[in-house]
């Protein structure tokens, strides 16, 4: 018996192309200056279609506000809470401040929105890398209005912030009030300011923090250690 076959061609029928899913590996990031070598926590998530659509089209319509609206009020008001809040991560990830505080002002106005603090210490992290203080510090404003209050992440990005714009002193102040508020400062905190003061030229509020490290770690001297193996102070050049 001969061998049959049956093209779909033939039938007038086709495939659905299939469209693949995309992969969207994010960094996970919990620290104020991000500026030297750290181990970062990864996270692997599908970004579904329609939140990759809201992505691009914010993109394509940002230089015009009236398409921008439009794309808010369309594209964006018809994602599912999970989508939206994945657009307004993928928008942190591309470094898309505007977008990105657009669409977090968006997610704060949806109905079914609850003050989130992670939202909000994003916000404070990718705004303050961009070194604008006073929009730090009403995210923080905002964050208090809406029944909120800092976590040890929101100091340490606080801090980041200021020591960002060489602030040294309210960078000192927030470090206080962490302390005071009942949180431990952890590695990366003590280290941001270790690191920040002596850049600085502070190096005798350096040195505090320094004999700090042993109120908070077991093994203090392993830490300073690791501390100055990762970020080894810059030697001045003295030409003669």
């Amino acid at each position: 018996m001969g061998s049959f076959k049956l093209q779909f061609s033939q039938l007038g029928l086709q495939q659905k192309p299939q469209i693949p899913a995309v992969i969207i590996t994010l960094r996970i990031s919990c620290g104020g200056l991000r500026n030297g070598p750290r181990k970062p926590m990864w996270r692997t998530r599908v970004l579904s279609s329609e939140a990759i659509q809201a992505v691009q089209s914010l993109k394509l319509a940002q230089k015009s506000p009236s398409k921008l609206e439009h794309v808010l009020t369309t594209k964006l008001g018809r994602l599912l809470k999970a989508d939206l809040e994945d657009a307004l991560a993928e928008l942190q990830r591309q470094n898309e401040l505007d977008l990105a505080l657009k669409v977090f002002d968006f997610v704060r106005k949806e109905t079914w929105y609850v003050p989130d603090l992670s939202l909000y210490n994003n916000m404070i992290l990718m705004v303050g890398k961009r070194r604008m203080i006073e929009s730090v510090e009403q995210l923080v404003v905002q964050l208090r209005s809406e029944g909120l209050q800092p976590d040890a992440r929101t100091y340490t990005e606080l801090m980041g912030a200021y020591l960002k714009v060489e602030m040294v002193s309210k960078a000192m102040e927030t470090y206080d009030q962490m302390k005071a508020s009942g949180y431990v400062p952890d590695k990366l905190t003590l280290t941001i300011l270790i690191r920040n003061l002596e850049k600085a030229g502070e190096n005798a509020l350096s040195e505090a923090i320094r004999k700090e490290c042993a109120e908070y770690f077991d093994y203090p001297n392993k830490f300073l250690e690791e501390v100055e193996r990762k970020h080894p102070k810059r030697k001045k050049l003295v030409i003669i």
